[in-house]
């Protein structure tokens, strides 16, 4: 089935490239023009996806992102003309699941965001079976549902935390290396930094924390990541 993509750029020209690109790519595309336009549209066209300008007047992308947030989980890919690194972390921070800097190559934006939709793609939950749930401690994991929790309490995470979570999860004695990381929590042709993986990380983290989990993932210096003892 086709994906439905809401790209939101206050410049039309760059608009119409990413929009060429994942037509191209068999994808339906929405466009929006500024903060409240996209809120308006990803409220009336309910997309699989959002590439979101975080540089646009009066509202800009971070602030689009928080209120989506409030109510949805959907995938979102940042694009900025700054490579800040202060930039990157607060996007993904806030819920973003990639970062895009411009100039950007439209095939690797395709890329990636065929690399989110692969991850967020959902299993026939009439298929579920038993063996599908992944309980450590008090941590659950619900592949099929892309559902996790922590006792009794429900975590929302992004795709890309999802993808990162089951990979600690389905090897809880095994140190990751971001290298690692970075080619089962994206495609092989997708690259990120040590610096976003290291964010999705404290990101996740960080809503454990809020609901009373104090270690979720270990850190193992001079080599990577591990499952914390969910104890």
């Amino acid at each position: 089935m086709s994906k439905t993509i809401l790209v939101v750029d206050d410049d039309p020209h760059i608009g119409d490239v990413i929009g060429f690109a994942l037509e191209k790519a068999g994808m339906q595309v929405h466009y929006a023009h500024d903060g409240q336009q996209a809120l308006q549209k990803f409220q009336h066209t309910s997309p699989d996806l959002i590439v979101l300008d975080i540089n646009m007047p009066e509202m800009d992308g971070l602030e689009v992102c928080r209120e989506i947030r409030k109510t949805s989980n959907l995938p979102i890919v940042f694009l900025s003309s700054r490579d800040d690194e202060i930039d990157r972390i607060l996007g993904l921070e806030l819920g973003g699941d990639d970062y895009v800097t411009k100039p950007f190559s439209p095939r690797e934006l395709v890329a990636r965001i065929n690399a989110i939709l692969k991850r967020t793609q959902l299993k026939n939950l009439d298929s579920m079976t038993p063996s599908d749930a992944l309980s450590i401690g008090k941590l659950n994991i619900f592949p099929s549902q892309h559902r996790a929790n922590w006792g009794n309490n429900d975590i929302t995470l992004t795709a890309t935390e999802f993808a990162i979570l089951l990979l600690l999860a389905q090897r809880p004695v095994q140190v990751f290396s971001r290298d690692h990381i970075m080619q089962k929590a994206y495609d092989s042709n997708v690259y990120v930094s040590d610096r976003t993986i290291d964010s999705h990380i404290r990101h996740i983290r960080q809503k454990f924390t809020d609901i009373g989990c104090e270690s979720i993932i270990e850190t193992v210096h001079g080599v990577g990541y591990k499952l914390a003892s969910c104890k």
